[in-house]
């Protein structure tokens, strides 16, 4: 069944109630960083459209009798074309379904949520974000690193790592230069222009950098390294996605921070 298909043996829960749309922050993973506000959502939902990075526990807490289906982006797989998801909330929307649009981390943070709402907006669908905390807070603080701290960084940059026609369009010299924690998301598989192109425009090769695989999950891995052995580590540790990418003297604050390993029982496994 394709995805129009799949939506039409849903029916409103209440009927004669007009239809919205809640574009959900999951959060960065552990279920129990859920808001109030996004599970009541999931609760109340006639139907879910889920993301790739919205995990088994937080799809879990789907009541049993709702639809929910995925309509996830991995790299070079998106298995529904984002036009054509921003007509399909309209269009269930406009039948009168409460849809429930959860996404990984927060819905305005390199979650294409500010696109959605404005197509809602402009069909006149009622519709409300619904936060969640972010990959960069929520990772960075499973993994003991702060994202400032007072005389280390003054502030945090977060960045998107997505390649496009096979490179990254970033202006190298001011993020080389600022004196900021820089957090890329998604940029595995850009690993090596990063940590090049930040050494070339003047960030030291010995800047403390860490890579959080997994973060907030209970198969969690950070490894701290530095910024010239980057590429080196993640290919040691055979790292996979979704896997983000801390760079910044706060990192070296990890041995001291590394509260998950200081808690017993731990609530994770957390693999150097």
């Amino acid at each position: 069944m394709n995805i129009k298909t799949l939506s039409q043996l849903t029916q409103p829960k209440h009927a004669g109630t007009a239809g919205r749309v809640d574009l959900v922050g999951a959060g960065p993973g552990d279920p129990e960083l859920l808001t109030l506000k996004a599970l009541r959502s999931i609760e109340s939902a006639d139907l879910i459209l889920y993301d790739r990075l919205v995990g088994d526990e937080i799809l879990s807490l789907i009541p049993q009798k709702t639809r929910a289906i995925y309509v996830g982006k991995a790299k070079h797989n998106h298995c529904v074309p984002q036009e054509q998801l921003n007509q399909f909330m309209v269009e269930q929307a406009q039948r009168g379904l409460h849809i429930c649009r959860l996404k990984g981390g927060d819905p305005f943070i390199f979650g294409r949520g500010s696109e959605e709402l404005m197509e809602l907006q402009a069909a006149g669908i009622a519709s409300q974000v619904i936060p969640g905390i972010t990959a960069a807070a929520g990772c960075s603080s499973y993994a003991g690193i702060p994202l400032t701290h007072r005389g280390l960084s003054r502030g945090c940059t977060f960045v998107t790592g997505h390649l496009k026609d096979g490179k990254l369009d970033l202006n190298w010299t001011q993020l080389a230069n600022v004196d900021h924690t820089l957090v890329f998301y998604m940029g595995l598989s850009a690993l090596n222009e990063i940590s090049s192109q930040l050494a070339a425009h003047g960030l030291a090769a010995d800047t403390p950098a860490a890579l959080v695989e997994k973060g907030c999950h209970s198969d969690q891995r950070v490894v701290t390294t530095t910024l010239s052995e980057l590429t080196e580590q993640a290919d040691h540790h055979q790292l996979e996605s979704p896997t983000l990418i801390i760079i910044g003297q706060v990192v070296a604050l990890r041995e001291q921070l590394n509260w998950i390993e200081q808690m017993t029982p731990r609530p994770m496994a957390v693999g150097e």
